[in-house]
């Protein structure tokens, strides 16, 4: 058997059935032994980053391996972009780089390249992968293949490289013969000790929130995470990574926080005297530039798999006063052998005064529909959210197009949201929304700026190739709206290259559309967007409509970076920040009880 059929038919018997790639001379025969193979399909990206960006979120939606093949060289330093993006969310992902045949591989480190088009893969991966390997013998490709599966999805998810060389791949091995990989067994921890402490705690609280993040998603954990929410009774602040675990509606459900979370969730966590945070790390999107004022007067729990995350903070004015060191299943499995601490609903008037602030400081107040000659990107979020339907996929890019989603996006059941939450970077939604029509077979909304587009492009030929049904919504500002945002709040608005009279350019996207063969709309105003989002989402197959959008639109709420939350909003005077204080202490134990 070729040792390239064996490496194909290997992830197909994983139940992935496809591999993006973009071909290249080191790894023609892992492609062809993928077009042989009955039960894969290769997709051709156009470029090696929308390619792995592909697999990327294959593997998100499908909850399984995304796998990506490159050449050697160019072909594998394009992909560092989107493994990136998978080490930092923790995505499951197998990237197999084509290398050049053995005996041109260098022997020194000092020597900079002895084939064409050689790279020492290995070292360039090894600090944004699980695990990084050059295959060597082939009767070690069955252990290294096993082994690259098992370290993906262990523990904490993450992408794996294996670099195999051009002449291993066609090399004939017999499967009989190869050894297979036998990971060491762990033991699981005893949290015994540590729940009776965090039941105590809860016991003892007032005000608690838990923070649920995209690490309940990972772990694969949803139906439990709303289960332990549903049991106490405790209102739910969203990381934008878990802001799809509840429905907006649900009673729970206290809308997002952070930097650019509206001024409610965000309120909650900053008068909470407990907070618990699973699934997320905290970081400084969540908590603010200064980590010493985020939720000043709470203890915290954190329940996390990685030891790294919970010992990262070393402050003395930032600490976890509980931390637990498990996997979210066997903690949410520990739970359930303890007797339920409450007997009565004591948090209903806590929930209560959250939803007061979310009426009070909505996120799309009624004079942005009043706006007459532009689409507003909050008024547009609003109405697709009330247009795309229970159990939708929408993918959003980065920057401004980013933060108004997760501002304004209101879930219903079964819905998910997804983007690059960690590593952002510009052009990754349109690539994933291939990888995510793949994957599921069914329709996906795409939004992107018109910066994140340009990095992209290239990808409508993948999606007008396939005929995916995927509705491109395009955030028209002529710019770099968030990095304009930025330069108005350090560098007085003296812009340098974030627009067409700093440096930038943009073409004319009716003629894009048209070269690539898809359906066109534009919207310009707002009293047009609930008609024509109708008809684009009504096409069976893809659609790129254009949103004429306020240029100079601000993320609003938005904290100034390096900020804490404890400035809350400067926006909203001191007065009503006082008074927010002031509600959240009148909420006595014997009120609540």
């Amino acid at each position: 058997m070729k040792l390239s059929d064996y490496v194909i038919d290997f992830f197909a018997k994983q139940g992935v059935e496809h591999n993006f790639i973009v071909s290249g001379g080191a790894v023609i025969h892992l492609i062809d032994s993928t077009a042989n193979h009955s039960k894969m399909e290769y997709i051709c990206a156009q470029h090696e980053q929308g390619g792995a960006a592909a697999a990327d979120m294959y593997a998100r939606v499908t909850r399984n391996l995304g796998i990506t093949m490159t050449t050697s060289g160019p072909g594998a330093t394009n992909i560092i972009t989107s493994v990136c993006n998978a080490y930092f969310d923790s995505i499951p992902m197998i990237c197999v780089t084509g290398q050049v045949a053995r005996f041109r591989i260098k022997k020194s480190k000092k020597l900079r390249q002895k084939g064409f088009q050689e790279t020492d893969v290995v070292s360039v991966f090894e600090s944004i992968t699980k695990y990084a390997k050059l295959v060597l013998d082939p009767l070690e490709i069955r252990y290294e293949l096993e082994k690259a599966v098992y370290i993906a999805k262990e523990g904490r998810p993450g992408p794996v490289l294996l670099d195999i060389p051009d002449d291993l791949q066609r090399i004939e091995i017999n499967p009989a013969f190869l050894r297979s990989f036998v990971p060491e067994k762990t033991i699981s921890p005893t949290l015994n000790r540590e729940i009776e402490h965090l039941i105590q705690i809860i016991e003892a609280s007032n005000r608690p929130i838990i923070i649920y993040g995209a690490g309940i998603h990972c772990s694969k954990t949803e139906n439990e995470a709303v289960d332990f929410a549903r049991r106490y009774n405790i209102p739910v602040v969203l990381t934008w990574g878990g802001a799809d675990l509840f429905a907006h509606s649900d009673e729970l459900n206290m809308g997002c926080i952070g930097v650019c979370g509206p001024r409610s969730g965000n309120f909650a966590v900053q008068n909470a005297d407990l907070v618990i945070a699973m699934g997320t790390r905290l970081s400084q999107l969540i908590t603010g530039g200064k980590q010493d004022l985020f939720a000043p007067k709470a203890k915290k729990v954190m329940i996390d798999i990685d030891s790294e995350e919970l010992t990262k903070f070393g402050s003395d004015t930032f600490m976890i006063d509980l931390p637990i060191l498990s996997d979210l299943s066997l903690f949410y499995l520990a739970m359930k052998s303890y007797q339920d601490p409450l007997k009565s609903d004591r948090f209903a008037r806590w929930r209560a005064l959250i939803r007061s602030w979310e009426k009070k400081y909505p996120i799309c107040p009624p004079e942005y529909y009043e706006i007459k000659d532009r689409v507003s990107p909050y008024v547009f979020i609003k109405e697709l959210s009330r247009e795309c339907k229970e159990g939708d996929i929408i993918i959003s890019d980065t920057g401004a197009n980013l933060s108004w989603t997760m501002q304004a996006f209101e879930t219903k059941p079964g819905q998910r949201i997804f983007s690059a939450w960690n590593n952002t970077p510009m052009g990754y939604s349109l690539p994933a929304s291939v990888g995510a029509a793949l994957g599921l077979k069914k329709e996906i909304v795409c939004i992107i700026g018109d910066g994140g587009l340009m990095m992209s492009l290239e990808e409508l030929g993948t999606v007008r190739r396939h005929n995916l049904p995927i509705k491109i919504f395009l955030f028209n500002n002529k710019g770099h709206g968030i990095q304009k945002q930025t330069i108005d709040t350090w560098l007085n608005s003296h812009y340098s290259a974030v627009d067409e009279s700093t440096g930038l350019y943009f073409p004319d996207y009716k003629k894009i559309a048209e070269g690539f063969r898809l359906p066109f709309y534009r919207i310009s105003v707002n009293q047009d967007i609930r008609t024509l989002i109708r008809k684009v989402l009504g096409h069976s197959g893809p659609v790129f409509c254009d949103l004429e959008i306020i240029e100079n639109q601000k993320i609003v709420p938005m904290l100034k970076f390096g900020g804490g939350l404890e400035d809350l909003d400067p926006k909203i005077p001191q007065e009503q920040i006082d008074a927010v204080r002031e509600e959240c202490m009148q909420l006595s134990y014997a009120e609540m009880t």
